[in-house]
């Protein structure tokens, strides 16, 4: 039934999805995959739309859509921030594995030893890629196009320019060990500068996080409970139509725009404002949009947090002052 539901995926996603799980090491069918979340989603978009109709008044079918559809691209995203972190950690120990790898090949070792030996526990999945490697070679396989297919299973541009250059070294007969170490050195460089670079832009991290989490709930809580006593105050008020008509220079007309409209807007405000500022929090300290997709839940629940705290210590220190909805 799972690969049956699978066909019904466009063609581009199905794609995606094999070579995310190909990333990501998971060891699955990508058409029973694909079936089974589509299943899990309906049952799951169903149980909390049907749970949501008891609390609140909202169209069925919109709400199942929506839901539906998030928990689609939350076992997306999933997936792709799986791959990101696989690759990063691999990104982050890659100068080691030169460094071992070059150790051993100025040990008088030949280069598939140099690099079956470079393989350590703490690599985590690149020491079972080397393994993978040296099975490969065993069998036959010539060491650049082993070495060639570690890209096909590790997402890291990184990688794949530093897999292209010792392929391209063991192709024109240079001196390998050479070449290995300034790979090293320049990649470990490389690292020292993202890392000043991420502490130069924390002070924008901070300000987008304290303006979505603290300043707009802030201010939309404020807002919103001076409009419903405006509405109540405004509403209690009784003019004569004779001095309405005579006496005043200004007239009253009836507000349309009721306090429980401004609220919903409120909430929708903040969640997509810390929608957005999740993004933009990746986007900044990391360098993609994406990563910021974890900070989501957070930004969400800080922000509405927040906004509701807000209105209730408003309310209970103005509540003798001014009068409530």
């Amino acid at each position: 039934m799972y690969r049956f539901l699978a066909k019904f995926y466009p063609k581009k996603l199905r794609e995606d999805y094999i070579n995310l799980l190909r990333y990501s090491d998971i060891k699955l069918n990508a058409n029973r995959f694909i079936g089974f979340i589509t299943v899990f989603g309906f049952l799951s978009a169903l149980t909390i739309t049907l749970y949501l109709a008891l609390l609140v008044e909202i169209p069925f079918l919109l709400s199942f859509i929506v839901i539906f559809f998030v928990l689609q691209v939350f076992v997306y995203f999933f997936l792709l921030l799986r791959v990101d972190a696989k690759a990063k950690f691999v990104e982050s120990i890659l100068p080691d594995v030169l460094q071992l790898m070059t150790s051993n090949l100025r040990a008088g070792l030949t280069t598939d030893k140099a690099l079956l030996l470079s393989a350590r526990p703490e690599f985590g999945p690149f020491q079972d890629e080397i393994n993978r490697i040296g099975k490969e070679i065993t069998t036959g396989k010539e060491i650049g196009e082993a070495l060639l297919d570690i890209t096909k299973r590790i997402k890291s541009e990184m990688l794949e320019k530093t897999v292209s250059l010792i392929v391209s070294g063991l192709r024109s007969g240079g001196e390998l060990a050479s070449l290995l170490e300034q790979t090293a050195r320049n990649l470990r460089q490389e690292g020292i500068v993202a890392s000043r670079i991420r502490a130069n832009v924390m002070m924008y991290v901070i300000f987008v996080f304290v303006a979505v989490c603290f300043g707009a709930p802030l201010l939309f809580g404020l807002s919103t409970f001076l409009v419903e006593v405006l509405t109540t105050s405004l509403g209690a008020i009784e003019i004569p139509e004779t001095t309405l008509a005579t006496s005043l220079p200004i007239s009253f007309t009836e507000v349309t725009v009721s306090a429980d409209f401004v609220i919903k807007y409120s909430i929708l405000f903040l969640m997509t404002s810390a929608l957005l500022g999740s993004l933009i929090l990746g986007l900044i300290s990391k360098g993609k949009e994406r990563e910021g997709i974890k900070f989501i839940p957070v930004l969400v629940t800080s922000s509405l947090v927040v906004f509701f705290l807000v209105r209730f210590v408003i309310r209970n220190m103005l509540s003798g002052l001014l009068p409530g909805p």
